[in-house]
């Protein structure tokens, strides 16, 4: 039971790894289009995704670190990533933001 339980815990780390390496991957190419995006949605849309890619990332970190800081951060930054989306939405929209 022990080796079983040794070999779940390398297999969970190596495939939080993986994960990470898939979400900079991920990142790079939101910064991509960030760059050379046509309009400012596709910007916009972008800028939203590396915040849905930043939650992942905190995510994966506190299943690699237990923690539970970690998971109220996570939260913190989709509140942020949320409102964000919203005010630049009315942005292009091009409603004033009281």
């Amino acid at each position: 039971m022990n080796a079983l339980l040794t070999m779940t815990e390398s297999f969970i780390e190596i495939v939080t790894i993986i994960c990470l390496a898939a979400i900079v991957v991920s990142l790079v190419l939101m910064v991509y289009r960030i760059i050379t995006g046509p309009t400012h949605a596709d910007r916009l849309a972008a800028l939203h995704a590396i915040g849905i890619n930043m939650m992942g990332i905190t995510a994966l970190i506190a299943i690699l670190i237990p923690t539970t800081h970690l998971n109220n951060a996570t939260l913190l930054i989709g509140i942020f990533i949320f409102m964000a989306t919203l005010w630049g939405a009315k942005y292009l929209e091009g409603v004033t933001i009281d």
